[in-house]
């Protein structure tokens, strides 16, 4: 039982570590995110350039960001330019684009990732109980009856999962709200991946210090949590709490 505490523990100090990167990702995006106007080398005409600002964004968190053009006013037709306007664009503000409830919209819900983060601490209570896996828990982690019981009265425990919940439904509230596209499908697929990049290797590193039958029981449950947070986070519609559009 202690080693899955230190689980939960490294699962949400990772979270925080990799919230740095993650912030100063969002500001180099949102600063090349946007159309420019520039003037065009060849006809030195006007012209509105974009920038690949999630190139930018994964570049920049090792280095100086690498810029490239994600579209021009001129393309397809020239799309094989040299795109020697980038210096240019870079020094140009980018233009102000004007939409009802946008700035709404870019922000974290955060009525939905309470309840997901809820809904997570819950199905890990089931999970855990002797309806469905607690025999089969107790048994991997060579438990009796008494001490879990002893442990389960502990304040620690439940605090480190509801505080592990949360990061995680915050990670992926934060991540539909960057990217502006709020479906089921879409909550469900930053869910997975981010399980994919942070709890599924520590699983794997952790493998040698536990039992195949406690890794199928604690991967079962963070994979289907991931699942249901990233149903309510992404599948939940803003106007329900919110009043404005999709």
């Amino acid at each position: 039982m202690l080693l899955l505490f230190w689980i939960l523990l490294f699962v949400a100090g990772t979270c925080l570590i990799l919230l740095m990167p993650a912030l100063w990702g969002k500001q180099i995006y949102n600063t090349y995110r946007g159309t420019r106007r520039v003037n065009c080398p060849e006809t030195h005409a006007s012209v509105a350039v974009r920038f690949r600002a999630l190139g930018a964004a994964f570049s920049g968190l090792s280095g100086k960001p690498k810029l490239r053009l994600a579209d021009c006013s001129r393309w397809p037709v020239h799309a094989d330019c040299g795109q020697e306007c980038i210096p240019e664009a870079e020094r140009s503000a980018p233009i102000l684009v004007v939409r009802a409830g946008l700035p709404q919209k870019n922000r974290i819900c955060h009525l939905p990732v309470w309840l997901a983060a809820a809904a997570a601490w819950v199905l890990g209570m089931a999970w855990h109980s002797e309806y469905l896996f607690r025999s089969a828990w107790m048994n991997a982690m060579n438990l009796d009856d008494h001490y879990t019981r002893v442990l389960a009265e502990m304040w620690t425990p439940h605090l480190l999962t509801v505080a592990a919940c949360l990061l995680f439904a915050y990670a992926v509230g934060a991540l539909v709200a960057w990217f502006g596209k709020r479906t089921l499908f879409h909550g469900i697929q930053i869910a997975v991946s981010l399980w994919l990049v942070v709890v599924a290797p520590i699983m794997v590193a952790t493998r040698s210090d536990l039992t195949p039958q406690l890794m199928w029981i604690e991967g079962g449950f963070s994979l289907v949590g991931a699942l249901l947070v990233g149903a309510i986070v992404g599948g939940v519609p803003r106007r329900v709490f919110v009043k404005d559009p999709e």
